[in-house]
């Protein structure tokens, strides 16, 4: 008879716990003990889990990463037709729901260390696929990726400009990159 596992959600809360320590402290100042700290787990379990750091920190930003693409797809639910899609693409920027604070810390982090890491960078390659994977179903490749890569620079810069741009300010560019739509 096989034993059941006395607390079945620590790996998901070391998971959630390492994003927040990144999101909180920066990745170069995570440590076992900070997230087992926060995740109320022994130190013992983040080596019973996690083959080590690199691998954690991987884990943790392809769960990130997979909530995120998930959200991404949510705004784009009932999308009929590129316009509806246009429309999709300026409530995703210029909502709150994704640009959170802990969210775009996370990102931030991501960028800057993708580089240091190839597996790091191959999260950050597939978060990038699957978002395209989504805008191609109304657009074409080309396209997609273009859409895709204004939603990731206007995310940061609607959370950042003193002035953003308006809803319809943006709905004229991801027009005209769209193709006029």
């Amino acid at each position: 008879m096989s034993r059941r596992p006395n607390d079945p959600q620590r790996r998901e809360r070391i998971l959630q716990a390492t994003l927040d320590t990144i999101a909180e402290h920066g990745i170069h100042a995570v440590t076992h003990r900070k997230i087992a700290s926060c995740a109320g787990v022994p130190l013992g379990s983040m080596t019973y889990y996690f083959d080590g750091m690199d691998s954690l920190l991987e884990e943790a930003f392809i769960w990130f990463t997979q909530q995120m693409s998930q959200q991404y797809r949510d705004f784009f639910a009932g999308v009929t037709g590129p316009e509806m899609a246009c429309g999709s693409i300026v409530t995703l920027i210029h909502s709150s729901e994704v640009t959170t604070p802990n969210n775009m810390e996370l990102m931030y982090q991501l960028y800057a260390f993708m580089n240091r890491s190839a597996a790091l960078k191959a999260v950050m390659q597939d978060w990038m696929q699957t978002s395209q994977t989504t805008l191609v179903q109304w657009f074409d490749p080309v396209t997609a990726r273009a859409l895709d890569a204004f939603i990731e620079g206007m995310t940061l810069h609607f959370v950042t400009d003193r002035q953003p741009l308006s809803r319809e300010e943006l709905r004229a560019i991801v027009g005209r990159i769209a193709g006029g739509i």
